[in-house]
């Protein structure tokens, strides 16, 4: 039926000799999808003049039950927001009931099935999921670890607003401070009880990672109580050593953690908690929310649009203007937990290697060894070229908000806000396939496979890496040729700009990188071993200059409170030159760098000049 009509409107929409082939778009019945299916036919039937194609996008809520796929056959496309335009990937959740303190709804089946989610907005603020602490600075800490059989002793105190899911038999007491594994065999009513744990999460701070641990089950032991987690994170986290929880002498600086998933931990306003097995939302309101009127929002996909093309036929030319891109979830941590290695690239297998092997050419010697996978993206873009996100919004996104992937060829992103990101705002290129090690260099055979030649200007990052807090503001893995310029980057949990990967010197895809004239303030909001711009790995002629770094937080649970600089050249890093970086101090780190660094004239007497032209236009005013 669509085909048919396409076919009867294609004369109606017939370009002329050198004007655009231009479709509007309205929310509603005709889709972005349909009209980039009219499109196609119109070029298929010779109604297209030189390929050049433009959605005018109207006004409104786009409310998005599959990604929008953008294809080599879409090549040649403006995508146009006239007005105030919203791709989301979020369900509406009303029917409020007041029960008690709380008031709670039914979540609505999506697609067909029960909805899941960890993020919630409620007027367009981002609600907290329910928590065992309102301040992070009150996290607890634990208290060690027994990583041969998989259990975090944390204080009792810790677990006391779950006491309701704790069986603590009369013989408890007399046990020892390790944990008995048979205990919940002997005990039916607390294995029935600890059944009840599957949402509930640990949440670990690890050095420069955090970790979802989905909680197993909980013993109590005198003043302590032994947590133990499901697969596969258990076993992927107990087995790798970086990071690591922390276990200090005199335990001042063990690593913190928060609890959440829990109904037991609704107690302050502004939290929530889903029931998913009832499939029943609850909330207690702010003063004045009345959830009658109020627009509740929760997010059900996890990308919203893709550019997905093949190496040999990849997406060209096309450009998306002014358009928001909003809600999307992120599901892992609740099916799989989440044990990431760093910049939110999460472990899939990870171990020791005892005695540590030497390594060629001056790299440290080698400890372990780690596969990793990529975190979900809102927007995701694979073999494409020249693709150009101009004045795009992107906010309320569970994890990573743009992902410039694989055999990524040029374009831009310039003139873009992201603003409430759950993981990275931007991330561009492979930081190696699943099946490479994370400590080997990385250079494909098919060179095209590598981010090669992207721009990344003049973009406002505000408020990122809220979900994972080991992520970061702007990321870059395995790319060439790319170029990081005026961005501004604030209120990031761990660091602003990164750029290479690896932990090695030796050559491999990476080079010719600039990093220039970024403003980035307010980072580290809960992670140390941290930098304003920070490296890895190999990556001649790459050049970090004429940034400004300034106004680092300093969270009180971190592991080493000295540990973070301005800027930080880590692992492997050689070839790269850094000169004219504005900091209030020098406050920098060189450690394990190979050959060919270059520091020069960085610091608090670089010329003022530098300072006023840091970010984008008219960003701040030093």
């Amino acid at each position: 039926m669509y085909r048919l009509l396409f076919l009867m409107l294609m004369p109606l929409c017939m370009a002329a000799k050198n004007e655009p082939f231009t479709l509007t778009v309205e929310p509603g019945e005709y889709t972005i999808e349909q009209a980039l299916q009219q499109a196609r036919l119109a070029r298929l039937h010779g109604s297209v003049q030189d390929g050049f194609v433009v959605l005018k996008l109207q006004p409104g809520t786009y409310r998005l039950s599959q990604p929008v796929i953008l294809r080599p056959e879409d090549s040649g496309t403006r995508i146009v927001a006239e007005g105030d335009v919203r791709l989301s990937g979020g369900v509406a959740i009303g029917g409020w009931r007041r029960q008690g303190r709380l008031w709670v709804a039914d979540v609505p089946l999506w697609n067909g099935r029960p909805l899941e989610f960890r993020q919630l907005w409620v007027n367009g603020r981002k609600a907290v999921r329910a928590r065992d602490v309102s301040d992070f600075e009150q996290m607890h800490r634990i208290l060690s670890v027994d990583k041969q059989r998989e259990i975090i002793y944390v204080p009792r105190q810790a677990v006391a607003k779950l006491s309701a899911l704790i069986s603590q038999p009369s013989s408890l007491n007399s046990q020892p401070s390790s944990l008995n594994p048979q205990l919940s065999s002997l005990n039916p009513q607390l294995s029935s009880l600890n059944s009840q744990l599957s949402t509930i999460e640990m949440v670990l701070h690890e050095m420069w990672c955090i970790a979802n641990l989905r909680i197993k089950g909980i013993t109590v032991q005198g003043d302590s109580a032994a947590l133990t987690f499901h697969q596969p994170e258990s076993h992927v986290h107990f087995m790798h050593p970086w990071p690591s929880p922390m276990v200090t002498p005199d335990g001042q600086h063990n690593s913190a953690f928060y609890l959440t998933g829990a109904k037991e931990l609704l107690d302050q306003p502004g939290e929530w908690w889903l029931d998913v097995r009832a499939q029943k939302l609850y909330y207690m309101p702010l003063p004045g929310e009345d959830m009658r009127t109020a627009e509740v929002i929760a997010p059900a996909l996890e990308t919203l649009l893709m550019a997905e093309g093949t190496p040999d036929e990849p997406v060209k030319d096309v450009t998306l203007e002014g358009i928001t891109f909003e809600h999307a979830t992120w599901l892992r941590p609740s099916i799989k937990g989440h044990a990431p290695l760093q910049a939110g690239m999460y472990m899939i297998e990870a171990y020791k290697i005892r005695p540590q092997i030497s390594r060629p050419n001056g790299d440290h010697k080698l400890d372990n060894q780690g596969w990793v996978g990529r975190p979900a993206a809102a927007v995701a873009v694979n073999c494409a070229t020249n693709l150009r996100f101009e004045g795009c919004t992107f906010r309320h996104t569970a994890s990573t908000a743009l992902d410039c992937h694989r055999y990524v060829d040029g374009g831009t992103i310039d003139r873009c806000t992201f603003s409430d990101i759950g993981g990275t705002a931007i991330l561009a290129g492979s930081f190696g396939p699943e099946g490479h090690e994370a400590h080997l260099p990385y250079n494909p055979f098919d060179r095209r496979e590598i981010c090669t030649g992207l721009v990344i200007s003049n973009n406002r990052i505000d408020d990122a890496a809220n979900e994972d807090w080991g992520c970061l503001g702007i990321g870059a893995g395995f790319v060439r040729g790319i170029r990081i310029l005026h961005n501004e980057v604030s209120n990031v949990s761990y660091t602003g700009i990164s750029v290479g990967w690896g932990w090695n010197q030796q050559p491999c895809a990476m080079a010719d990188n600039v990093v220039r004239g970024n403003y980035i303030h307010h980072y580290a909001r809960h992670m140390y071993d941290t930098a304003g711009i920070y490296t890895l790995g190999a990556q001649p002629h790459t050049m970090v200059e004429e940034n400004v770094v300034d106004s680092i937080y300093s969270p009180g649970y971190v592991h080493d409170p000295e540990h973070w600089f301005y800027l930080y050249t880590d692992e492997g890093s050689s070839g790269i030159t850094v000169h004219r970086n504005w900091t209030p101090a020098e406050k920098f780190l060189k450690n394990a760098n190979g050959p060919g660094n270059t520091w020069e004239d960085n610091g608090p007497l670089v010329n003022d000049s530098i300072k006023h032209k840091a970010g984008p236009p008219k960003s701040h005013d030093h």
